[in-house]
């Protein structure tokens, strides 16, 4: 019994010191952070970060999610620590995770420094373009501890993306407006990856010259564009039917026209899933 009780001992103390075992690695932002060997207990600040994890085979190492995570559906299934900007840190620290996951362009610097004072080690990423997004993955992949499946992933996301790129040389890239917003209008400009998931796909932005990622736009700045098609996310509050009965935006001929193209809300993530809608945009623009 003696000998029974001091194996359990043994091994309860060898699973302590496995779990506590770090190593140092730098982010996205140049920070060092000491992370796990092996984490188990993750919270992810940003639904595209959840899905990459899922996408690397992790997805059962998430104890906490934030609001609007849909992908994958069962994701949505995980407790939600709350929104992007201001999750809660008291519903994260009871989580007890021993890695958090965050995103540089939404998630704080003095969030970040928070969660760390409470003795959580915080990794952050910050994806921009397309190439953001395949980094980002390879340093997610890096942290916690999935670095050959995210190498592997990577390739096959190459893959489809020079697919894409095959099917649309040599044909015509018609212009192309995406309305983020209605009121303000606000669109993807210069180094946005949603403006350079327009080109791959065969098209081409109209405000990809603009300094901003999200740059805010005036009607009239619009209408001397003149767009051919108007890009639309069909899971937001914007409609054809909306810009149709105003005034201003009747002046553009693809509204006019009804020349619309749809895509679904997974264009707004810097993450895997953002490739299904870079397939549909394509068939779209060049059927």
């Amino acid at each position: 019994m003696k000998i029974l009780a001091w194996r359990v001992f043994l091994f309860a103390l060898l699973a302590s010191t496995l779990a506590a075992a770090s190593h140092n690695i730098q982010d996205e932002v140049g920070r060092k952070v000491a992370v796990p060997d092996q984490p188990h207990r993750l919270v992810c600040l940003a639904p595209s970060i959840t899905d990459t994890v899922y996408e690397l085979g992790s997805g059962a190492e998430i104890v906490g999610i934030t609001d609007y995570t849909k992908y994958p559906p069962e994701a949505a299934q995980k407790p939600s620590v709350g929104g992007v900007i201001n999750p809660s840190l008291e519903k994260i620290a009871s989580l007890h995770p021993d890695l958090i996951l965050a995103i540089g362009d939404l998630n704080t610097f003095g969030m970040v420094r928070s969660l760390e004072q409470m003795g959580f080690p915080v990794f952050v990423v910050q994806p921009h373009g397309v190439e953001g997004i395949y980094r980002s993955i390879g340093s997610i992949g890096e942290a916690i501890n999935q670095r050959d499946r995210a190498g592997a992933l990577i390739v096959r996301l190459r893959e489809r993306e020079r697919a894409v790129r095959k099917r649309a040389a040599g044909k015509k890239a018609p212009s192309v407006f995406f309305v983020l917003w209605a009121d303000p209008i606000m669109t993807v400009g210069r180094g946005a990856f949603i403006t350079e998931l327009i080109e791959i796909a065969g098209g081409n932005s109209i405000t990809a010259d603009m300094p901003n990622e999200w740059p805010r736009v005036s009607l009239e700045a619009l209408i001397s564009r003149q767009p051919e098609y108007v890009l639309i996310d069909r899971d937001s509050a914007v409609t054809i039917e909306s810009l149709q009965r105003q005034a201003g935006w009747r002046s553009l001929g693809a509204i006019t026209a009804g020349r619309v193209l749809y895509v679904d809300d997974r264009i707004n993530f810097p993450s895997p899933v953002v490739f299904d809608v870079l397939e549909d945009l394509a068939r779209q623009l060049h059927p």
